[in-house]
């Protein structure tokens, strides 16, 4: 059994988490500012399917990229520097949510719900949710967000509409995470999309230890804004 969450209650220690499935910690609560950044700071987050209620969880193993591990293969690199593309950060935040939220070829219904897509807006408003946007002739063509406390960064969602458009995004992410200092990014479940990046499981004990060191770093001022050096045209690069 789980625990059901009323409007003031504590999560339960993310040790009381099933394992099947996996992770699967409490249900109910809210998703009010106050509440999502306490789940976060303990490693867990929101995740429901349609028609469900609201479900939080806490995975072990963990699925993280540890940014010195990014693994950017030469198909991508290539692109990388052919371009044509600009890359920004928390400019169409909004638009990322929705882009990340549309149906998607194999998949039945989002887990980003209108009261989700809300809830993480707030968050953004307020400097603890971001985003990083891939533009391909004005157009928006991949990108990525998530929410960032300290010098820890938990990815969410990601989205292409261009070849390697998420990718590109994750990789210039972490390039700017490298120059502030963070270490890691929460990526919650295996997929072979974050493998071949080069993200990998760790046990849940490990991962939470670093997330409370991390929390606790100074983190960088909001809205984010991309380097200089790194905004340049990938032609330019």
């Amino acid at each position: 059994m789980i625990s059901w969450l009323g409007p003031r209650d504590a999560f339960p220690p993310v040790a009381a988490a099933l394992r099947d499935p996996n992770g699967l910690l409490a249900a109910g609560g809210d998703l009010s500012v106050p509440r999502l950044l306490d789940a976060y700071a303990r490693g867990i987050f929101p995740w429901s399917g349609e028609g469900e209620p609201l479900l939080w969880w806490s995975p072990d193993p963990r699925m993280v990229l540890w940014l010195r591990e990014l693994h950017v293969s030469r198909s991508l690199a290539r692109r990388i520097r052919a371009g044509p593309y600009t890359v920004t950060l928390d400019t169409a935040f909004g638009d990322v949510v929705r882009a990340c939220a549309a149906p998607r070829a194999g998949r039945h219904g989002t887990w980003i719900t209108p009261a989700m897509i809300e809830a993480y807006t707030r968050l953004a408003v307020l400097g603890h949710a971001h985003s990083i946007e891939v533009w391909v002739h004005g157009a928006l063509a991949g990108g990525l967000y998530g929410v960032a406390l300290g010098q820890m960064f938990f990815g969410e969602s990601m989205f292409s509409r261009w070849r390697d458009g998420s990718k590109l995004a994750l990789v210039f992410l972490v390039r700017q995470l490298e120059r502030w200092g963070f270490e890691l990014v929460d990526c919650q479940l295996a997929t072979a999309h974050l493998s071949s990046l080069g993200a990998r499981e760790i046990p849940r004990a490990e991962f939470l230890r670093h997330v409370e060191r991390l929390v606790r770093q100074p983190a960088p001022p909001a809205p984010w804004v991309l380097d200089a050096d790194l905004r340049e045209p990938a032609g330019t690069m």
